[in-house]
This record gives structure tokens, sequence and C-alpha cells, in this order.
């Protein structure tokens, strides 16, 4: 499963990197507001920027909602960089552009999905992603993790390429139950990718391994 960090911020993106487990980044506007980022120029050049950190695709989300708009903006966003993934809502001029984009090279992830139904008109339209979004469903008492292995299921039914990408997850057991359905992708803050690493285990035992070697070389 690839790990991507969901995130605008540069040294968190570093960090992952650095980490040697990245695989990609997404972003939206509630990111890149996070960040301060504002202005179409310092926008296009913020998603430079992190381009040029990680080896793998960065999500860049169109803010128009209309056919016209969303086809104008993603147009202008893969100007920017060949890793750039045009990252376009779940709503019918949407669906609509991810099929213009697919049939003219351009890599898609389809956003803000919450039903199996969503997912597959949007891999018939050909997007190159699919992200579901499960913390959310999760918070309005839905199984997040079941629609993953709907649409899991679905795609596999009838070959599909789009890849599932699980978006919204909270927490390392997330990325764990995610990986055992057959998510392709996991997008998700750095700190739920570093908590992975956490267990009481392997502190108790480097402590140990740490104070043997000491009591025999001081």
């Amino acid at each position: 499963m690839k790990f991507f960090i969901d995130t605008a911020n540069l040294n968190e993106i570093r960090e992952a990197h650095e980490l040697g487990v990245l695989d990609g980044v997404t972003t939206n506007p509630s990111l890149m507001a996070k960040e301060g980022i504002k202005g179409k120029d310092n926008v296009f050049a913020h998603y430079k920027a992190i381009c040029d950190i990680t080896d793998g695709d960065v999500s860049a989300e169109v803010i128009a909602t209309d056919f016209e708009g969303i086809i104008r903006e993603g147009e202008e966003l893969v100007t920017i960089d060949e890793k750039i993934v045009v990252k376009v809502p779940l709503i019918k001029d949407g669906i609509k552009a991810i099929k213009y984009f697919s049939k003219n090279g351009i890599r898609t992830n389809c956003t803000l999905c919450f039903s199996p139904g969503q997912a597959l008109l949007a891999a018939k339209a050909g997007a190159n992603y699919i992200s579901p979004f499960i913390g959310r469903l999760d918070d309005v008492s839905t199984d997040g993790l079941e629609l993953i292995s709907q649409i899991v299921q679905i795609y596999d039914n009838y070959g599909y390429q789009t890849e599932v990408l699980a978006a919204s997850v909270r927490h390392p057991m997330h990325i764990i139950k995610c990986a055992e359905i057959g998510a392709d992708v996991a997008t998700c803050p750095l700190s739920v990718i570093t908590s992975l690493l956490n267990h009481p285990l392997t502190d108790i035992g480097l402590q140990k391994f740490l104070a043997d070697h000491k009591k025999l070389n001081g």
C-alpha cells in the first residue's frame, strides 16, 4: 500500500520523504489556507515546491464547480509539474470533467466520495484515484472501512484501474484495516504514519538491550 501525506506543510513533507516511506502528497484548499498560502501565483509556487520534494504524485484541487471552470483550472494545474494529479469533486460536472481529462491524458483524483455508487461513476469516467473519506463517515455513525471494502470489491469485479485512495484517515488502525481490505493508498497526516512505529514492547526491549550493553561495556 502506498502512503501519501495529507498536508501542504513543506517541513512535514520533507520529514516524511526523509523517513523513506512517502509515495505522494494530497492537498486541498483548506490545507493551503492553513499554511497561509493565498493568491494564484503563490499557490502554484507552493505546489511546485511540494513536487520538488516528493518523487510521487501530488494532488492539486480545483476550486471551480462548473465543467468549464474545472477544465480550465485543471489544465493550468498540470503545467506546474508532471507529478500533478488534478483533484476533482465528485459532482455531476466533476464526473464530466474527469471523462474529458481522461481522454486528454490528464490524471485525476476524484475526491469527496461517500458511497460505492459514486465510486463506480468515477471509475467509469476514468479517474486515476478515488478518495473515499472514511473518517468523516465514522463521524456520522457510518462504517467508513465498509465503504473501502465495497469499492475494492466492485473495482475487482470489473477490472477498473482506478486506485482506491483512503482519505480522512484518522489513526493507525484505519491504515492497518485499509491495508487488510486492499486499499491502494492511504493519505493521512504525518503523525498517523509515524504512530505506526509505536509499540511499548519495542521501547521496553530497546531499553533492556541498551541496559545490558551498558553493564558489560560501561
